[in-house]
């Protein structure tokens, strides 16, 4: 879903300088190393037991005391997955023993706490790693970063009625246990508790904001941002009993027999059990790749449709960010068939919308603009309409700055401006970093020396940052975005 962490090359941290850093967490004394720049890092530090065993498919469980001190200063291998080319690194070092975060702080003793973001990575929910933001140039800025694992694709989102009556969404509740860590450990890295953002792109801004809208994320974070990515990415949610189905399916093509014990489950290969989700064929999803971005309402860490939430307010008291990019990801099947299916009873009216009816001309790039607003674009606007109906403090942007090479812009390229080599650069080429920093420390992205950002409001009211600046933009896509079928 996300070719994100491969496209952040970040800096690597020079050799430690004089005595390592040394911090007593709850669990034991962990001893890091110091980067070029003075930061403190510590990598690999485990926030739950290892989920294995008699542990797999069951909610984070305590790590245990350790005796000593803890070596951190090398990332845990990242959580079981397939080899998609743009994971590749995570791939070749992966393990089902994977819950574990790295801390980058700029200094363990602050003259005041210091701001905490928590990064949650993408990768479809199926793919992806936490090494690498630790060495960000966003960590100079003045804030505490956090880079957590979750448990991945079948490992971390798979129900079965074996597994109990509320089966699935371990990896939202690995999500909930690595804050959980955060409440009590940051302060000891000089990082402010009461005072912590949650951010993520793709299927990691979709986990953002499934937590703000999830009872076991109430009060873990105080501010959230959601990079290319809402709760359930406005395809229709599964019920708990759709995905206990699914999780039949995917359990027999994995080697269980029918009906299988949980016992029998927990005795398979991870391997076997990523390798059968990787070929199932989701009912009413045309792009199975999609498998594990359906939020699945299981009755405890989802308690109702992601709409159902929004509808009711929830989440309103947690300031949010959140936006797009001008084109993300290209469109899986005909326009037609898109259209049918993303707006309902409005398609005739999209069809003329996006030139397709009879004496209309369809854009250039209509494949790229329908898919950015039935995936990200409308879903994004959702929620920013809904959250402003309810008082919520919102602002929404879209990005458009190509990348390297005039490599066109696309899903993942507003990454670097936020953690990457030009997160450090001029905030007048494209402030993300300033922004979210500010938002991170005060809950307001808006700052001496940048563009005004103003929150969403009923008139929707954007940011498009483009390579010639940043502006007000209202109503965006208003025309199409208002036929969309809200799932």
């Amino acid at each position: 879903m996300s070719a994100a962490l491969a496209a952040l090359l970040l800096a690597s941290s020079a050799p430690a300088a004089g005595a390592p850093p040394v911090v007593t967490v709850d669990t034991g004394t962990i001893r890091g190393e110091t980067g070029a720049d003075g930061r403190a890092v510590f990598r690999g530090i485990p926030f739950a037991a290892a989920p294995v065993g008699d542990l797999r498919w069951r909610a984070p469980q305590p790590v245990k005391h350790w005796q000593g001190i803890r070596e951190t200063v090398r990332s845990a291998p990242a959580c079981l997955q397939i080899d998609y080319g743009w994971n590749r690194e995570a791939a070749a070092n992966q393990s089902e023993d994977c819950l574990y975060l790295d801390v980058a702080t700029p200094a363990l003793h602050p003259a005041k706490p210091l701001p905490v973001m928590v990064w949650i990575h993408g990768g479809g929910n199926r793919a992806g790693g936490g090494p690498g933001p630790g060495d960000s140039p966003v960590v100079a800025r003045g804030v505490v970063l956090v880079s957590a694992q979750y448990r991945l694709s079948a490992l971390g989102f798979l129900s079965h009625p074996a597994l109990g009556a509320h089966s699935g969404n371990y990896g939202l509740m690995d999500q909930q246990a690595a804050l959980r860590w955060v409440q009590a450990n940051v302060a000891r890295f000089g990082g402010d508790p009461a005072n912590v953002t949650i951010f993520g792109e793709s299927a990691g801004a979709q986990d953002v904001g499934l937590q703000l809208l999830s009872p076991g994320g109430k009060g873990l974070f105080r501010k959230a941002i959601e990079e290319s990515g809402t709760p359930g990415f406005g395809l229709p949610p599964r019920s708990l009993a759709d995905n206990e189905a699914l999780g039949e399916i995917i359990a027999t093509a994995a080697g269980a027999p029918p009906h299988a014990s949980a016992a029998q489950l927990r005795a398979l290969p991870g391997k076997a059990l990523i390798e059968a989700s990787e070929h199932a064929d989701v009912p009413n999803l045309d792009d199975d790749s999609f498998i594990w971005l359906q939020a699945v309402v299981d009755g405890v860490v989802l308690t109702e449709t992601p709409a159902t939430s929004l509808a009711r307010g929830v989440g309103k008291d947690v300031p949010l960010i959140l936006g797009n990019n001008f084109h993300e990801l290209g469109l899986y099947g005909a326009p037609e068939r898109a259209i049918a299916q993303g707006f309902g009873s409005n398609a005739k009216a999209a069809l003329t919308a996006y030139g397709l009816a009879p004496g209309g001309t369809p854009p250039a790039d209509l494949a790229l603009q329908l898919a950015n607003d039935l995936t990200f674009r409308c879903p994004a606007l959702h929620v920013a309409a809904e959250r402003t109906r309810a008082g919520a403090a919102t602002w929404h942007y879209q990005f458009d700055i190509d990348g390297p090479g005039d490599k066109p812009v696309t899903h993942g390229s507003e990454i670097r401006f936020v953690l990457g080599e030009d997160g450090a650069a001029s905030d007048a080429a494209a402030p993300l970093a300033a922004y979210w920093v500010n938002f991170a420390q005060t809950g307001d992205p808006n700052g001496a020396g940048l563009p005004e950002w103003p929150r969403f409001g009923p008139r929707g009211t954007s940011l498009e940052l483009a390579a010639s600046g940043a502006r007000q933009v209202e109503g965006l896509a208003a025309r199409t975005c208002a036929l969309r079928a809200v799932p």
